[in-house]
């Protein structure tokens, strides 16, 4: 059975691939500060579930934490055995959909053409991730949700950022994976704050004048 997104006030997921078990807990940290609610541990990072582990012990409930680039099962079962709640997938596979729904799991699996969105939409996916979305772009993802049910959650990742998420919206896209507009690997805390804070001024900007 699938799981809806949670409500959130911004429905902004932070992409942190590269970090390390290290920084987590700091960069984790000045991220729920500035008002981020979902955090995502890339598995392609070094020694990921342990970073998730941490960050899930660090989040504050309502503060939504799991992994991206989730590829199989077994790896489902790892991230519900450190603590996350999130499962987010470049691709869409039936198998890693029903086993993160059975660990109660919001998943974001990863689509591109209309086949792969209903297909996702039709195994129960929490949002549906538009991805890249770059060249999609906003008024790709638009005509292919003419065709999605009513209702469905749109997501865009890949090349958004601060700088364009009003196109976004007016093409009907609610949430946004954040990567390299809000961290690469090597940055401080310090400067995650930073754009962390850009980004969600932008957001709510984005939001108010639409």
């Amino acid at each position: 059975m699938s799981v809806p997104f949670p409500p959130m006030k911004r429905p902004l997921v932070a992409i942190l691939r590269g970090v390390k078990p290290e920084e987590t807990e700091a960069i984790v940290g000045v991220l729920i500060e500035a008002g981020m609610t979902a955090i995502e541990i890339p598995l392609n990072s070094p020694d990921p579930f342990h970073s998730i582990a941490i960050a899930a012990k660090q989040a504050p409930a309502g503060v939504l934490i799991g992994a991206g680039t989730v590829l199989t099962a077994q790896d489902v079962d790892r991230l519900h055995d450190v603590g996350g709640k999130l499962m987010v997938s470049p691709n869409v596979d039936t198998e890693v959909l029903a086993r993160a729904h059975q660990h109660g799991m919001v998943t974001m699996p990863g689509v591109f053409s209309p086949t792969e969105a209903l297909l996702a939409a039709r195994s129960g996916a929490s949002s549906l991730k538009f991805f890249p979305a770059s060249v999609l772009g906003a008024s790709g993802i638009a005509a292919i949700r003419a065709v999605l049910p009513a209702g469905v959650m749109i997501a865009a990742v890949g090349g958004v950022s601060d700088q364009n998420f009003a196109e976004y919206i007016k093409g009907g896209v609610t949430t946004f994976g954040l990567g390299s507009s809000l961290y690469k690997p090597g940055m401080t805390a310090a400067d995650v704050a930073a754009r962390a804070k850009a980004t969600i001024v932008a957001y709510d900007r984005a939001i108010a004048k639409d």
